[in-house]
């Protein structure tokens, strides 16, 4: 068989991707991008390969969370793209970036449906599939334009509000000669200027009852231009890792305590600042505790940090519960993408800005104001959330088998290291663990959080334990969250990626179940049964076996936490499973869909 030759814009294409420092590349085979495929065969880049493309695209989102390098993702024309679109739109609507090759039919059938090419009411029209929520979609038409394509969706992925991007290649292009393509270039990203810094500090400090709302924009894990990161070698982990010295964490902190500011944050800000620290009250809205809302409501100046105000954080925006903003608060909103400012509530002053930047600025700026000192607040703080933690470890005490999610998060946290990174599906697991599972301060938290996808957590943590091998990542997931991506197993195995995923089993789909139950008085068609009507699962443990993972089944209270450290120590896959009674997640807060199913609507 004659080799593919050389020169050709799959080669160019491989040979540009190594210039941008790409490690990994996840996705499938299919014939419109074999001839990509064959050029990574000689390149340093690793393919990973999955069974699905969903898989596929929420592996190269763990990557990039976990790393803040852009994951690449790989996929064929048709129902390979298509396969991937949720995993893709996961990433989308949570500011991750994501880069997508797509291989497409040939430019020269365009229109006249050839195998797989997607049409109907449209000809070869595949990337408008994801055109609602990537930054930017290129159909590319020449192989000299595969480059500069490429470039730009590199750029455009991580400029400003990060996000995911699309390079659409008809797959005769891939084989068509190519010049290599010159590496992307830096810029700076938008600081806050000093004058709208020194006016948000007096803002704050003037304040009597000022509160920061802290979003998932800060991220320490993100790279920045290596000519101005700051970055430190941990010597335990051989990881970069972000300066405490010159962090945007510390800033954020020094502001804080500077003026004695109280911090709430969203869900994916969880761990952004330490659950520990006396001035954090918590997730606000329809998680958060009757402090943390009462504040927020009562709050004179709001200081938002690159948050879009979901609907959860701010109780349905409904003004009797969470956020009075532009009644009788001010905010002020600082946040990258300028769509964001003033989206839900007015904002007195708003800047579009590096919020890792701003609130350097702004802790600069706050220097020349007094400190501020509220001890009332800070006990008021301390008796919540301490009185949260505890009352939680106490149900976490209990003997009950099946256990109780709260005994599964209590023995979980004192059977890993404390550095380890918790990636989350959605359910008991995700809700649980941001409410009330207080993460050490050298944790990670990572879940989906504008889609909350189903699924997303046994792949996504294949993709983090990818970017930082040297930790210990554990997919805490629901039966129904793994039951949606068993194609992870395999990918864990053939990876080398000692991922632990302890599957909390409570043979439903559990949140949804006990929702149903609350407002129709019975649950249907959210509980796994097998034809007889008895409660039905998989055997994971044994399923992880065929896969040539690690399988535990607990059967008892006390074989959890030792089978957990077992997995730990073996830095195998391994896959715990873990029978769950079905119980709701504490909810204090308010939600408008309840008030949907009792035929309450809001405005």
């Amino acid at each position: 068989m004659t080799p593919t030759p050389s020169g050709t814009a799959a080669h160019a294409l491989v040979a540009q991707l190594e210039e941008l420092g790409v490690e990994y590349i996840f996705g499938t085979c299919g014939h419109t991008n074999i001839a990509v495929l064959d050029a990574l065969a000689d390149s340093s880049i690793r393919f990973v390969i999955a069974r699905h493309e969903q898989a596929a695209a929420h592996a190269a989102d763990g990557y990039a969370r976990a790393c803040g390098k852009p994951g690449v993702l790989l996929v064929h024309v048709g129902p390979g793209l298509t396969n991937a679109t949720t995993g893709v739109m996961t990433a989308a609507l949570d500011s991750v970036p994501v880069v997508v090759i797509s291989g497409d039919v040939p430019s020269y059938y365009h229109g006249r449906h050839p195998h797989q090419e997607i049409n109907l009411h449209a000809d070869a029209d595949q990337a408008s599939i994801f055109r609602p929520f990537v930054k930017r979609a290129w159909n590319v038409h020449r192989a000299e334009d595969l480059g500069r394509a490429v470039e730009r969706a590199f750029w455009t992925a991580m400029a400003g509000r990060p996000g995911a991007v699309l390079v659409n290649v008809p797959m005769d292009v891939f084989s068509r000669p190519a010049a290599p393509y010159p590496p992307i270039s830096h810029a700076a990203p938008p600081d806050l200027p000093e004058a709208t810094a020194e006016l948000i500090a007096a803002t704050l400090a003037t304040a009597d009852r000022p509160l920061i709302y802290l979003g998932g924009g800060l991220r320490e894990d993100t790279v920045a231009d290596p000519a101005t990161s700051s970055t430190v070698a941990d010597p335990a982990t051989s990881n970069t890792v972000a300066d405490p010295a010159t962090s945007s964490t510390a800033a954020l902190l020094a502001l804080a305590e500077h003026l004695d500011i109280p911090i709430v944050h969203s869900l994916m800000a969880k761990g952004t600042v330490p659950d520990a620290h006396p001035l954090v009250l918590g997730m606000p809205g329809f998680w958060g505790l009757e402090l943390t809302n009462a504040y927020a409501r009562e709050a004179d100046v709001v200081l938002a940090l690159a948050t879009r105000f979901a609907e959860t954080d701010a109780s349905s925006w409904d003004p009797r519960y969470t956020w009075r903003l532009g009644e009788s608060g001010r905010l002020i909103q600082i946040d990258i993408d300028p769509a964001e400012i003033g989206r839900n509530y007015p904002a007195e002053i708003g800047a579009v800005a590096d919020v890792g930047l701003a609130v350097k600025a702004l802790a600069d700026a706050a220097k020349s104001h007094a400190a501020r000192s509220r001890p009332v607040l800070r006990k008021q703080i301390h008796e919540a959330r301490s009185g949260l933690f505890v009352a939680s470890r106490e149900r976490g005490l209990s003997g009950d088998f099946p256990l109780r999610p709260e005994r599964i998060l209590a023995d979980l946290r004192s059977s890993i290291p404390a550095d380890a990174v918790l990636v989350t599906d959605v359910g008991w697991n995700k809700n649980g663990v941001a409410q009330c599972y207080e993460l050490p301060a050298e944790g990670r938290f990572i879940t989906p959080g504008g889609a909350s996808t189903m699924g997303f957590g046994p792949a996504a943590a294949v993709g983090v334990q990818l970017a930082q091998p040297d930790r210990t990542v554990v997919a805490l997931v629901g039966d129904g969250g793994m039951s949606a991506q068993l194609p992870a197993l395999p990918l864990a195995v053939e990876q080398g990626a000692p991922v632990v995923f302890v599957v909390m089993n409570n043979r439903s789909h559990g949140t949804i179940s006990d929702l149903q139950s609350a407002h129709f008085g019975r649950s249907h068609g959210c509980d796994f049964t097998d034809a007889a009507g008895r409660p039905y699962s998989p055997d994971f443990a044994a399923l992880a076996v065929a896969c040539g993972a690690d399988g535990h089944t607990v059967s008892t209270p006390a074989e959890f936490g030792p089978a957990l450290r077992a997995a730990v120590a073996n830095r195998r896959p391994a896959v715990i499973d873990v029978p769950m009674v079905n119980e709701p997640v504490p909810t204090p807060g308010h939600w408008n869909i309840k008030d949907i199913y009792q035929g309450l609507f809001g405005n």
